[in-house]
């Protein structure tokens, strides 16, 4: 048993990191969420904030969107020229999506300075790409609602997780290259 467990223990080393990470920072945000359940920011403050960043954006676009408050369901309501377009809801915040790319990034963590660094710069391009993707989910549904199933089910899901995909393949790949160089 001993051999085996010596045989793969990178691996396991990698799935205890994986899911030792993944299962605190759920347990973190659920306490967060739970302590949000009566906050001032409606229905907790990230997902609060993503909502209004998102509708300011779309104003910037010359559309006239408001975000309100769902008067009993937990989520922000976005209108679009006077209509219901969309619901912004927790799950839009892309805090569970972070959660996963950290993850994975500290499951290949390799020295703190750098594995802190394309975390914190990872985070902020999945946040920023989640706000782009609720920009033009939102205009691709007010200009064709008609495709809200493929725009939203589909392609804009694909959107979000082909980048954090992405930001994995950089990360190996630069672990790689850094491996490389150190056996030269």
């Amino acid at each position: 048993m001993k051999s085996l467990f010596l045989k793969y223990a990178s691996v396991v080393r990698f799935i205890g990191l994986f899911f030792g990470t993944y299962l605190i920072l759920s347990l973190l945000y659920a306490g967060y969420l739970h302590l949000s359940t009566n906050s001032m920011y409606y229905p907790d403050p990230i997902t609060h904030l993503v909502a209004k960043q998102s509708t300011n954006a779309i104003q910037g676009f010359g559309y006239n969107a408001t975000i309100l408050p769902h008067e009993f369901k937990p989520q922000m309501v976005l209108n679009m020229n006077g209509t219901y377009l969309a619901s912004i809801v927790e799950g839009c915040n892309a805090v569970s999506i972070i959660i996963l790319f950290f993850a994975f990034v500290v499951a290949f963590a390799e020295g703190f300075k750098k594995t802190f660094l394309f975390l914190v710069t990872g985070a902020v391009l999945i946040y920023a790409m989640n706000i782009a993707r609720i920009i033009i989910l939102a205009i691709a549904l007010h200009a064709y609602p008609q495709h809200e199933k493929i725009l939203h089910g589909v392609l804009f899901p694909a959107l979000i997780y082909g980048m954090v995909f992405l930001l994995w393949v950089f990360w190996i790949r630069m672990l790689n290259t850094n491996a490389v160089e150190k056996n030269e």
